[in-house]
């Protein structure tokens, strides 16, 4: 049963279509009963596909796409190893949000890593060598090419590839580099310095490994990451996160069964406050995409993270609406032409070429479909070009440059499309005019 909308709700119902935003009332109603009724920390577990997660995450998730994530994921995921490693794998991003996230970006997934061992120090060991194994057991395949991996932190300031790097930054480690173990930079004085891969495992930071998948069905490609919560556990059963912080669980769906005591066990650890902590991080990610690298769509998937957890379930309820709107597409198509681009960094792509020009013909339909005049013109011109240079298989440097004015242009569209929905509702605005003069 659904009841009467709040006046609140109608007044952003009302809004929403002065906006030309389509908001089905009823949905909406029954969305705001399902998450008032979610209680805060609460585990829930779907019966018939085994997967589990917040209650309020949950909500967002659906199964249609659990095949096919379970089977990247698959590509993705650390192995257990008895007595040693065990771990939990989760979607995480956009991905966990399927039921209102109609254009997805990325593909991300979330791994917890708990590693016991009789010291910090041989679990650091035993991180550097499964990272390194998984980077090059996926580094090239027909359907999957690895592009970064990173791990560590720079022991002291070096100028890598032409530019300074500060100590104590996240070392990003391309795959060449991954597998002779070690990169080549300068100090800032000019003398040549090896950064090698053992040597900063005992600071590991934080550990991501980001592929390009194709769907070989689907004629699709997606960029695919797994960022790792790494965990040492020690012989009498303490648990201390190799990086210092233990990650809360407020954006996971954990795909498989079998890892739920895992899961279990990790969030005894958590911090109290970690709800708090988590929406505190949200504001800031906020803050940084209304100040510094501008984009409204990220914006707007933070704030409505930040609402639903926090109680502001009427805002929340139209921003579930603003993802579904035909124009949110050209937030895929902005991160589409980055996948693109990243098949031939380095070099000749994996990938096969069918495959990249099928998604460029995909983002030239998209653009068609959800724009027109002179920015539709625009933007098809430079997909156009970036298509030509797929056919000819340009290097790295010469295809970024096609894809960057692309992209340049599209995020343009989509942070006019994203800002003026989110400034046209009062009460969301003032968070944003508050959020953007906040402290760094």
């Amino acid at each position: 049963m659904t009841t009467a909308p709040s006046e609140d709700l109608q007044r952003i119902i009302e809004s929403a279509r002065r906006l030309g935003v389509e908001m089905d009332e009823e949905e909406a109603l029954q969305w705001l009963a399902a998450i008032s009724a979610a209680q805060t920390g609460e585990v829930v577990q779907d019966d018939e596909t085994g997967v589990f997660g917040h209650k309020v995450v949950m909500l967002d998730f659906s199964p249609e796409e659990l095949a096919h994530f379970r089977a990247v994921g698959r590509l993705v995921e650390f192995q257990d190893e008895p007595g040693v490693v065990e771990t939990a794998l989760a979607l995480s991003g956009s991905a966990a949000q399927a039921k209102i996230q109609t254009h997805p970006g990325d593909l991300d997934y979330f791994e917890r890593v708990n590693i016991k061992a009789p010291t910090r120090e041989e679990a650091c060991r035993i991180l550097a060598r499964i990272m390194r194994e998984k980077a090059l057991n996926t580094r090239r395949g027909p359907t999957y090419q690895l592009i970064e991996v990173k791990f560590g932190s720079y022991p002291f300031d070096v100028v890598r590839d032409g530019k300074p790097v500060k100590a104590g930054a996240p070392i990003s480690w391309r795959p060449d580099e991954v597998e002779q173990g070690f990169i080549a930079a300068f100090r800032p004085d000019g003398t040549p310095v090896t950064v090698r891969w053992d040597d900063v495992a005992l600071d590991p930071g934080w550990c991501k490994l980001d592929w390009v998948v194709a769907d070989p069905v689907r004629k699709q490609l997606v960029n695919v990451s797994n960022m790792l919560d790494v965990t040492w556990e020690a012989p009498d059963g303490s648990i201390t996160p190799l990086d210092g912080y233990l990650d809360p669980y407020f954006q996971e769906v954990y795909l498989e069964a079998e890892s739920l005591p895992v899961f279990t066990k990790l969030m005894d650890h958590v911090s109290p406050d970690a709800l708090e902590e988590y929406v505190s991080q949200l504001r800031k990610e906020v803050h940084k995409y209304l100040t510094r690298d501008v984009n409204y769509g990220k914006v707007a998937k933070r704030l409505y993270n930040i609402y639903r957890l926090t109680g502001r379930y009427e805002e929340a309820a139209f921003l579930r609406e603003l993802f579904d709107e035909p124009a949110t597409v050209l937030y895929q198509v902005w991160t589409l032409i980055r996948t693109i681009d990243d098949c031939f960094q380095g070099g000749p792509s994996s990938i096969p070429i069918d495959h990249v020009l099928a998604q460029a013909d995909q983002l030239i339909l998209s653009v068609v479909e959800a724009l027109e005049g002179d920015r539709e013109a625009e933007i098809v011109r430079r997909l156009l070009r970036l298509r030509d240079a797929l056919t000819r298989q340009e290097s790295g440097q010469a295809l970024s440059a096609e894809a960057e004015a692309a992209r340049a242009e599209v995020i343009q569209v989509v942070n006019n499309f994203f800002y003026e929905r989110l400034t046209a509702l009062p009460t969301i605005r003032e968070d944003l005019e508050r959020l953007a003069q906040q402290p760094d």
